[in-house]
């Protein structure tokens, strides 16, 4: 009789530790706290071109933020992390449709890694209240 000796490890490890399943299980998206690479779908658009649906991978996630008051200007103290991309690969799509003149070349990133850190217009839109 062949076993699976992988199977057998992670039948054991459910035994012994029984609640572990059912709390990876009932984790959420609006649970999870982090930043993960996610595929995303959105519509690219151009004008004088018709839009296309491209799915991607994009970072999505909720970082670790605070802010305390301080007795001295600015009288605040801010840690603000944003989940952003560490590392892309940079893709190209052809839309339909286009004009005369007008390149139907889009680009867009692909996410290979993410990770939460401080919010840099170089590359992502930055908001602030």
């Amino acid at each position: 009789m062949c076993v699976n000796r992988f199977s057998v490890t992670a039948v054991t490890f459910l035994l012994l530790f029984p609640g572990f399943y059912s709390t990876m299980a009932v984790t959420t998206l609006q649970s999870f706290r982090g930043c993960a690479v996610r595929e995303f779908t959105f519509a690219a658009k151009k004008p004088g071109c018709r839009s296309l649906r491209i799915s991607t991978e994009a970072c999505w996630g909720r970082c670790h933020t605070w802010e305390r008051p301080v007795p001295e200007p600015p009288y605040i103290q801010r840690h603000h992390r944003v989940c952003t991309y560490s590392r892309t690969r940079h893709l190209t799509a052809r839309l339909p449709g286009c004009g005369p003149g007008i390149s139907p070349i889009y680009h867009y990133p692909q996410a290979l890694q993410c990770d939460c850190t401080y919010c840099s217009s170089n590359h992502t839109e930055c908001e602030t209240f």
